[in-house]
């Protein structure tokens, strides 16, 4: 939930911007692949800032204006997701892949239990 609460977030900001016939989007997509399901988050918001994309899924880092978030969301969400044995990334690093000004896409890959 905390993803895609970043996500409408993002829109929303990108939205206020008025960039002429900018339409805001969040897609969710699942797929089950073999033993795996792979759930991803995208959006066409702001993006994330590459100089911080190693710094997201740390306790308290936020790139939102103070009082708008405590850091916590994607801290909280990557560690339920390893908790569970899958992995949040999109690419290498676990990074998100995320292109400043252009949005941001979150893979969330979970092994299913036989």
């Amino acid at each position: 939930m905390n993803i895609i609460t970043n996500a409408f977030y993002a829109v929303a900001e990108k939205k206020k911007t008025g960039i002429s016939g900018y339409t805001p989007a969040v897609t969710i997509s699942t797929k089950k692949n073999g033993n795996t399901v792979e759930i991803k988050i995208a959006d066409n918001g702001n993006g994330i800032p590459e100089s911080v994309t190693d710094k997201i899924f740390q306790p308290f880092f936020t790139t939102k204006p103070t009082g708008q978030g405590t850091g916590l969301g994607l801290s909280l969400a990557y560690d339920i997701v390893k908790a569970h044995g899958g992995e949040i990334s999109a690419g290498s690093c676990g990074k998100a892949n995320s292109i400043e000004g252009e949005g941001t896409e979150f893979i969330i890959t979970l092994n299913s239990k036989a």
